[in-house]
């Protein structure tokens, strides 16, 4: 057994990357190995990638290439989405030793045995169906909350996605097994709890019992000890009423909804696979608006997408201004081999595609500001996060409004009342800086 080397990771992508890194991360541990930044020098680096960002070649070398700075004979390890997906490709990067796919990713302490490098990267990625199992995961110890993974998978075909290509079927973790998790990390000292996966409504997937979403949340708003509890993200389509008016009177659910879209176009969503119309979705905005005013409503959306004229891009942009959203994360679409959008004629040339992608950034912040502003003056309750930026440290308020105040080490972990007083100065989307006091 491999003891007494330390061990770095780095982590692209969503949420359920984080929680899987994390129980990797604590797997290592109980192996020997000390977990150490990814900035320093460290006797292994384990990069888990992504598939639906752009460039992910580029950025896995060039986080390849900042690892081999830190230390020409450290040991290299992929893994992760792109991993699946490429795994040939990753295994040529100068430096890489080892890629492992969705099955073989959780293996790690087994089969890294010896430190020593390699001409060139060993692969270890079999067939995803072998990776129809559950592996539990959630971070804890890096942040202030936790990324609780309860889903993996999905069944869903969207044509401009390789998720279902990288990470299987649909399936969940047990509901014993969320609350054991949510338990332990209550006992850690978490004081909010953000629930994700792939698709993650579609929990009750490849269990015994008639479990689904629901129901899971009404038991996890029995816990004790975690505060809040947030949910990742949710397709419209699986978004019930019951679950928006169980939320409006839940103990620990937040009042905040991160909604993918895709588009405003019908002719779009048609395209894209996507399983609801527009109106649905403005009926789920229309739904939470009613029962919770105050909620914040965060909005995916895609630009650029095979045949998507003029016409269909400001149809979608209308209907995304008219909604009573928070935010938009906007995403630039781009060429994923083996999807069906690859075959759909009239590409989208790419300075079109980069420009509507700033119009919806710019509306995004405009959003952004003038969801904040409704609450200036108003006193909320913010949960205090460990990281600082010089003089200031930074919280969240149930409905996601991120504040600012001086830093003070008492106040991380803590949920305090403040008074949401100001714009900073940046007043920008990235920081959406408020000055508050308690």
């Amino acid at each position: 057994m491999i003891t007494g080397k330390k061990i770095a990771f780095h982590t692209l992508g969503c949420k359920l990357n984080f929680s899987e890194t994390s129980a990797i991360s604590r797997q290592m541990e109980e192996r020997g190995f000390t977990t150490v930044d990814f900035d320093g020098p460290s006797d292994v680096y384990v990069i888990n990638t992504c598939s639906v960002t752009d460039h992910a070649d580029t950025k896995c070398r060039n986080i390849v290439r900042k690892a081999m700075k830190k230390n020409p004979l450290a040991y290299v390890v992929v893994v992760g989405c792109y991993a699946q997906l490429k795994p040939k490709e990753i295994a040529s990067i100068k430096g890489v030793d080892l890629v492992l796919g969705a099955a073989e990713k959780f293996k790690l302490p087994e089969i890294i045995t010896d430190l020593t490098k390699n001409p060139c990267g060993q692969i270890l990625a079999s067939e995803i169906s072998n990776a129809d199992f559950f592996v539990d995961a959630y971070s804890a110890g890096d942040r202030t909350r936790s990324f609780l993974k309860i889903q993996d998978g999905c069944d869903y075909k969207c044509s401009f996605c390789t998720i279902p290509l990288a990470r299987g079927k649909s399936r969940s973790d047990t509901p014993e097994n969320v609350l054991k998790n949510a338990h332990q990390l209550a006992e850690k000292g978490i004081k909010e709890i953000v629930l994700t996966g792939v698709n993650t409504g579609d929990y009750g997937k490849g269990i015994e019992g008639e479990y689904d979403f629901f129901k899971l949340i009404k038991l996890l708003d029995e816990v004790e000890g975690i505060e809040r509890f947030r949910i990742s993200s949710i397709e419209p389509n699986l978004l019930t009423d019951e679950i928006i008016e169980f939320v409006a009177r839940s103990k620990r659910f937040m009042p905040h909804f991160h909604i993918p879209l895709q588009s405003g176009s019908d002719k779009m969503l048609k395209l894209m696979q996507r399983r609801y119309k527009s109106e649905w979705y403005k009926s789920r905005v229309e739904k939470i608006k009613n029962e919770m005013p105050h909620a914040c409503v965060g909005v995916d959306v895609i630009v650029g997408f095979p045949s998507e004229s003029d016409e269909d891009f400001l149809d979608s942009y209308n209907f995304i201004n008219a909604l009573d959203v928070s935010y938009l994360h906007v995403f630039t679409y781009s060429e994923r081999a083996n999807t069906k959008a690859i075959d759909i004629d009239g590409v989208v040339p790419v300075h079109t595609r980069n420009e509507r992608n700033a119009m919806f950034r710019s509306l995004s912040e405009k959003k952004r500001r003038h969801f904040y502003n409704r609450f200036l003056g108003e006193e909320r309750k913010a949960l205090f996060e460990q990281e600082r930026k010089g003089t200031i440290m930074h919280g969240f308020t149930d409905n996601y409004i991120k504040v600012a105040v001086p830093y003070d080490p008492s106040m991380v972990n803590q949920i305090l009342p403040v008074q949401l007083q100001n714009f900073d100065e940046a007043g920008n989307i990235n920081c959406g800086l408020l000055s508050s006091g308690y």
